[in-house]
């Protein structure tokens, strides 16, 4: 039986504690990675074979979930049931991959999703059982009306889920809210981290214990959502760089600038952050960014650079949608970044698909520190790193120095909790079954 990851708390039961021969096992994936039908990018996908082919080789019959997309109206509770955000393209993916055949179950929903779970899967679960299939991919956990409800409803799901399998195995790091198909079934099965699930808690240990000094780059495109994990971020580390609409915030509550796009909600929340700093010093300007007149794309005539340090209060801008590569060659930015112990990135810098000189740039400077601990996380993140810099990706995709979380937010929740083990879905791993 192999070893736990490093790292990893002994009191959290991993998929390699248990016999799994003859067994029909339950696995909730991060496979979120469909946008209008298509695969954005498989590497969340990927990272999950390993744990899934550990479940075929040791005997046990797979069952899949995953969340795609937000299919649901948070104002009218309708649950859109569509191509957009089906698992179909998943499927049809590790069919190609595992050279298998992989069943989507077919229920009955309305305005308000799928009701539940009804007995014609049992069909399928024989033919599981009998391998006559290769295994099961269930509808977007998120059609199911039951997945986000909170209370009773979101139990009952629960148990309906829990009736398919004997194991549940959760390998969804990325997904940490406490839903049904990630907290609420823990509670009801055997339940085991998967062999990614373990990975990503063993490697959180170098953002929450970092070898300093400690360089964390953060962006988004909303400052209210990150606000949280910024607060306790910035207590933990030695320097912050920030980007998108989170340092177009920061820069109009610091300077007093009016910039489009930034709403005097977000620039009042931001306040905090700037009279903290203003005594702690650890955020890191970046002197130089990209000003626009649209964000129809970068128009010729329509963009220009703008100096920070010749922001004058009452001055108002276009919209921030880039940072100029020449930030990066700035003594200060570079230094800071050279001289970091470890770098943990959850950021994308421009606006895309039109504005991408600023991560390039911010991927080849912390690629030339070369004996740092460089994190990434963040789905967007990735995806830019590895479009914009495909060489550069290809080359460091194997190199101990460097490691790709599937899930930013997963991680800026841990780094707000302090602790891997605080995050819900994790928890209920570690917590006695019912």
């Amino acid at each position: 039986m192999n070893k736990k990851f490093e790292n990893i708390d002994s009191s959290v039961p991993t998929i390699q504690d248990t016999d799994l021969d003859d067994k029909v096992v339950l696995v909730r994936v991060d496979h979120n990675v469909v946008k209008k039908g298509k695969i954005t990018d498989p590497f969340r996908i990927d990272a999950t074979i390993g744990t899934l082919y550990s479940i075929v080789e040791r005997g046990g019959r797979l069952i899949l979930m995953t969340h795609v997309g937000r299919p649901k109206d948070k104002k009218s509770g309708e649950i859109a049931v569509g191509s957009d955000t089906s698992v179909e393209p998943i499927v049809e993916y590790l069919e190609r991959k595992l050279h298998t055949n992989i069943v989507i179950p077919d229920f009955k929903s309305t305005a308000k999703g799928i009701a539940g779970i009804d007995t014609s899967i049992n069909l399928h679960i024989r033919d599981l059982k009998n391998r006559k299939i290769g295994g099961i991919y269930l509808p977007n956990t998120r059609w199911f009306s039951g997945e986000e409800a909170g209370g009773e409803k979101q139990e009952r799901f629960a148990t309906m889920l829990s009736g398919l399998a004997d194991v549940f195995v959760n390998d969804a790091f990325g997904s940490w809210q406490p839903h049904a198909s990630t907290y609420n079934i823990a509670k009801l099965l055997p339940s085991y981290a998967g062999y990614l699930m373990q990975q990503e808690i063993s490697n959180l240990t170098h953002v929450l214990n970092p070898k300093r000094p400690f360089l964390a780059v953060v962006a988004g495109s909303k400052f209210d959502t990150k606000i949280g994990p910024l607060r306790e971020l910035y207590d933990k580390v030695d320097c912050l760089i920030l980007g998108g609409v989170i340092y177009n915030t920061y820069l109009a509550a610091k300077y007093g600038v009016n910039i489009a796009g930034v709403t005097e909600k977000e620039i009042g929340m931001a306040k905090e952050l700037v009279d903290k700093d203003s005594r702690e010093k650890k955020i890191l300007e970046l002197p130089i960014v990209v000003e626009s007149d649209t964000m129809e794309g970068k128009i010729e005539g329509k963009h220009r650079t703008v100096e920070v340090g010749q922001l004058m209060k009452g001055d108002s801008l276009g919209y921030i949608l880039d940072i100029d590569p020449g930030s990066f060659d700035q003594r200060e930015v570079m230094d800071a970044i050279l001289n970091a112990g470890t770098i943990f990135v959850n950021a994308v810098m421009g606006f895309i698909p039109h504005f991408t000189e600023g991560s390039k740039a911010l991927d080849r400077a912390i690629d030339r520190n070369r004996t740092a601990k460089k994190m990434y996380g963040g789905g967007d993140t990735l995806k830019e790193f590895k479009d914009l810099l495909p060489g550069l990706y290809l080359a460091v995709l194997d190199n101990s120095q460097y490691y790709f979380f599937t899930g930013g937010g997963a991680v800026l929740k841990a780094i707000q909790e302090g602790d891997p083990y605080g995050l819900l879905p994790i928890k209920a791993l570690m917590e006695p079954k019912v």
